[in-house]
């Protein structure tokens, strides 16, 4: 099968679209006011103007739910609600709490909910039970039309990648839920921050922000929320994508008053004793080990102990890192996903045009028109657009699996960069017009799968 990485799947919440459930009368409900809808940008998602557009229009659709007398989706929401009861529940009192609030964070509320007190859960659950059940509603719908969208692709032979990031956001409802499993203060403030050193990206390193697990009450719990995590990943993809799979062995600790990732330092994680439960509870897992940056033998280890294939990203391949040569073709294996490049760096083609110094990387335009020169050669092109080089080379490698992002496809530059790390805002918003992928495009692709036997 071939596969479709949705490594943004959790921004999908904010942009819904509408299914018919038993039939169309969603459609037919707010047919007027769907077709009068904004007229959103083809190029980027504008994030405010969409969530507000669909919230109202899903409010009125969840009040229309509950307003409906068939029988039939009120019994498979019923079931829904049921069945994940033990994250919806909380998650829909933490939504509409933070709704009720004004946004702010969950440490900000009032003691008596910030800090769940029994008393407070039931008064703020009956004060409201409106927006919780709609909060459900949504949830509901959105798994029912994502079931029916990776069906569809099922039905045609693709198989869809999601990413389990490692770490959570602070202001979540996993954490307001679970605090003892964070390192959190007395205010419920992370005393830890989780980040990486300073790397290719960055000369002060990446400061996420996430609080650091409690590891050692987690391994006590016998790993059971991360059990629970696994599981529900595995009932949305076919195949999960770790990110910062390295942070398990040994992750980058940063005091959570610091305003760079500077003075981290490493600190061992649960390394194999994690994925041994996970084994032991779930079967094999279909995991892809993204193990990218200061990888130790450590490391590696754990990956080959439980067969997780790692990465490979050819755009990485160039430069005077200690790891370049590791993602060159010559040298991969064949337990690899090899890209042309990921979400985190620029598009090949953006990448081919830049000078450096751009903010985007530490390379100097003296390392990147070495980085350059070398690519040239190494790939052995002159007139073949630089993307075509890259994706040909990643097909051609030993890799058993290859991934071109549809960026590098189209041979878009930095406009369409999908994330720039160490950033929090302006990410995650290209959007691809419809009818790019041409069928000249398709064939072009489609030869050099054959030709690569991919």
């Amino acid at each position: 099968m071939e596969t479709l990485h949705f490594s943004a799947f959790p921004r999908l919440r904010a942009i819904l679209f509408f299914s018919a459930w038993s039939g169309c009368w969603i459609r037919d409900c707010f047919r007027e006011a769907i077709d009068a809808s904004p007229s959103f940008p083809w190029e980027q998602v504008d994030y405010p103007a969409v969530i507000a557009f669909k919230t109202a229009l899903l409010t009125k659709a969840a009040v229309a739910f509950f307003d409906s007398t068939s029988p039939a989706p009120q019994v498979a929401y019923q079931q829904f609600c049921g069945e994940n009861a033990a994250w919806l529940d909380d998650f829909a009192l933490f939504m509409a709490v933070k709704n009720a609030l004004g946004g702010v964070a969950w440490t900000r509320w009032p003691p008596e909910i910030a800090w769940r007190q029994p008393l407070a859960i039931s008064q703020w659950s009956n004060r409201l039970a409106t927006e919780i059940e709609v909060i459900k509603y949504w949830q509901f719908e959105f798994f029912h039309q994502w079931q029916t969208l990776r069906a569809y692709a099922h039905d045609r032979g693709v198989q869809v990648i999601g990413d389990i990031p490692i770490y959570v956001a602070h202001d979540s409802a996993d954490v307001w839920t679970n605090r003892s499993l964070f390192s959190l203060d007395d205010q419920g403030n992370p005393l830890k921050v989780a980040g990486v050193p300073p790397d290719y990206f960055s000369a002060t390193g990446q400061l996420w922000g996430n609080p650091i697990y409690n590891w050692t009450l987690l391994e006590k719990t016998g790993f059971r929320w991360w059990i629970d995590r696994f599981q529900s990943a595995m009932r949305l993809y076919d195949i999960m994508r770790i990110d910062h799979f390295r942070g398990f062995e040994a992750h980058w600790e940063v005091p959570g008053t610091d305003t760079t990732a500077v003075n981290g330092q490493w600190i061992k994680g649960p390394g194999a004793a994690l994925f041994t439960v996970l084994q032991a509870e779930l079967g094999q897992l279909p995991v892809i080990a993204e193990n990218l940056g200061r990888i130790t033998p450590e490391v590696e280890a754990i990956r080959h102990q439980f067969g997780f294939p790692g990465m490979a990203i050819l755009q990485f391949g160039f430069g005077t890192d200690e790891q370049s040569h590791t993602f060159r073709p010559h040298n991969l294996v064949r337990e690899l996903v090899a890209y042309t490049g990921m979400h985190d760096n620029d598009t090949i083609a953006g990448w081919w045009s830049s000078q450096g110094d751009a903010g985007d990387s530490i390379s100097t335009p003296e390392e990147v028109k070495k980085e350059h020169t070398f690519a040239r050669s190494y790939l052995n092109f002159s007139d073949e657009p630089v993307h075509w080089a890259f994706i040909r080379a990643v097909l051609a490698s030993v890799a058993d699996t290859a991934i071109v992002p549809l960026q590098d496809l189209l041979g878009l530059g930095s406009e369409a960069r999908m994330n720039l790390p160490r950033t929090s805002s302006g990410n995650w918003r290209w959007r691809a017009k419809p009818g790019v992928f041409t069928p000249e495009l398709a064939a072009q692709l489609g030869q050099l799968a054959l030709l690569y036997e991919r």
